[in-house]
């Protein structure tokens, strides 16, 4: 949704790159590509106006005139601002002292808020709450179906005494479903109320009248964020009539300009506080203005990756795929073990989302954009096609063998032999970082690999002369090393200056001996 904004934002902050020192006319020039890219981003004026006016008020303050590098405090201004603009701190559910804790949905229709009370549904069960889904969605076809079956993809219960369709008093439904909801034990009550295709009286005094009957901890608003403008017009009507406490933004996956996520904090006061990015139930969590500003200024979004990786791998897992990576230059670690960690990304989502949220990848998001996530699944069928010997021990995998995988998975024999050899790649690669290499091919920084390691083989390999396995030898060597680094220390071999020793000096012969 952001790439047109994040695309121009890079391209401006290029051209300060290099200057030591930044004049009126290059803070000038920088505010005037930023206004063009907000403003191309749908974001409303009067945003885009106090946005401006900060960001030039800092870039010509103390800040930016005694920063060692002037561009790279442009861009803490421009990240700050967005952040600013974008509600400030992370903002959280308000949880009511006494159960249940109730949250009514409310918006137009088309926005998004049956599939949503899914996703806060399946994202209360995650943090431990046991919430229940009021269907008060009585006029448009289907809307109780609709939500019935979300709620039991998402694996809650949901309240639905009438049939929907034009049948059923909304506000009654409300009303019962709070006692309904204390004598289930349910401590989280979410209200999916009905929606219009715009703003009318009817809309506005059906929601407060649902309003006024559950009294609600949290009213959140919910706004399709492709639709531009035209949602913080929305948000203004309801917030005058009806009155919500945050915002929830849906399909922030698509592809139109963004510019309401943008606005529609700073024009209505009222923080976003969720965020939907995608179809699937899980695509969704709590909205953090931060983490947003990172990723339009191409800055990534690690914590939420780390977020991610820590809700779908376990501890107990990860050590036990180090312990088997660390031991045996990483032989230990057999195709079931990578079968198993793949799967285990894959639930973490789409691959090009999760690349996406690494720092710099907005430089190479075609190629992001074009991965095919089927290719996991091709790799999971050649190996599932594998016995399981073949996957403890690839070794054993010959000409005879690939061929019959490749048929088993309905692949061509080349693939099997390209899926072996990045294997085998792999696991090295991962081996030497489990044992402290870090990443091969990295010499000389610290935890990046190639340093110490490899300095260490290189200053081995040059001693010369390897010990030997005879002990009688050995201590013989060491003997006549020892002699001659004390007759150094006195000045030479023999008691002669350094550098004037007898060329022609040998061994005893007991030394020859056992020297051979």
């Amino acid at each position: 949704m952001f790439d047109t904004l994040s695309d121009r934002l890079a391209a401006t902050f290029k051209n300060l790159r290099g200057k030591g020192r930044l004049s009126e006319a290059d803070i000038d020039a920088t505010a005037r590509e930023i206004r063009i890219a907000l403003l191309e981003a749908d974001v409303a004026l009067p945003v885009v106006r106090s946005f401006i006016a900060n960001v030039k008020e800092r870039a010509r303050g103390a800040e930016v005139s005694q920063a060692l590098n002037p561009a790279q405090q442009m861009i803490k201004i421009v990240n700050e601002e967005l952040v600013s603009i974008l509600g400030g701190e992370t903002r959280r559910l308000r949880f009511a002292k006494t159960a249940p804790t109730v949250i009514m949905l409310a918006g137009l229709q088309g926005a998004g808020k049956t599939t949503l009370a899914g996703k806060l549904g399946l994202w209360l069960k995650g943090q431990g709450h046991s919430p229940l889904l009021v269907a008060c969605d009585l006029q448009r076809p289907n809307a109780v179906n609709q939500l019935s079956v979300v709620a039991d993809r998402a694996g809650v219960a949901v309240y639905a005494p009438e049939p929907g369709n034009g049948v059923g008093d909304p506000v009654q439904v409300a009303k019962d479903s709070i006692e309904y909801a204390r004598s289930k034990q349910y401590d989280v009550v979410v209200v999916d109320t009905a929606g219009r295709l715009g703003i009318d009286q009817e809309l506005m005094q059906q929601a407060a009248d649902i309003r006024d009957a559950v009294s609600p901890d949290e009213i959140l608003f919910v706004v399709d964020a492709m639709i531009g403008q035209d949602a913080v017009n929305t948000a203004e009507a309801f917030r005058d009539g009806v009155g919500f406490d945050g915002v929830v933004l849906s399909k922030l996956d698509g592809d139109a300009r963004g510019g309401a996520a943008l606005s529609i904090a700073h024009v209505t006061g009222k923080q976003i506080i969720f965020a939907s990015n995608g179809e699937k139930l899980e695509d969704f969590d709590a909205f953090h203005p931060d983490r947003m500003a990172s990723r339009i200024l191409d800055m990534g979004d690690l914590l939420t990756l780390i977020e991610q990786a820590e809700k779908t791998f376990s501890q107990e897992e990860a050590a036990k795929m180090a312990s088997k990576l660390a031991s045996s230059k990483g032989k230990d670690f057999t195709f079931d073990d990578f079968l198993s960690q793949m799967e285990q990304v894959r639930k973490m989502g789409s691959i090009s989302k999760l690349l996406g949220m690494l720092p710099g990848m907005g430089q190479i998001k075609d190629q992001i954009s074009n991965i095919d996530e089927r290719e996991v699944d091709r790799m999971a069928a050649i190996i599932k096609s594998m016995t399981p010997k073949e996957r403890a021990e690839p070794t054993v995998i010959n000409g005879s063998r690939r061929a019959r995988i490749a048929k088993g998975a309905g692949v061509e024999v080349s693939a099997v032999k390209g899926l072996v050899e990045r294997f085998f790649d792999a696991r090295k690669m991962m081996s030497k970082m489990a044992q402290g290499g870090g990443m091969p091919g990295m010499p000389g920084m610290p935890g990046m690999g190639g340093g110490p390691g490899r300095q260490k083989k290189q200053v081995k390999q040059a001693k010369g002369k390897r010990k030997s396995g005879n002990p009688m030898k050995r201590k013989a060597e060491e003997q006549a090393e020892a002699a001659r680094r004390e007759q150094a220390a006195q000045g030479g071999a023999l008691g002669l200056p350094a550098g004037q020793e007898d060329k022609n000096f040998e061994l005893p012969d007991e030394f020859k001996k056992f020297m051979g």
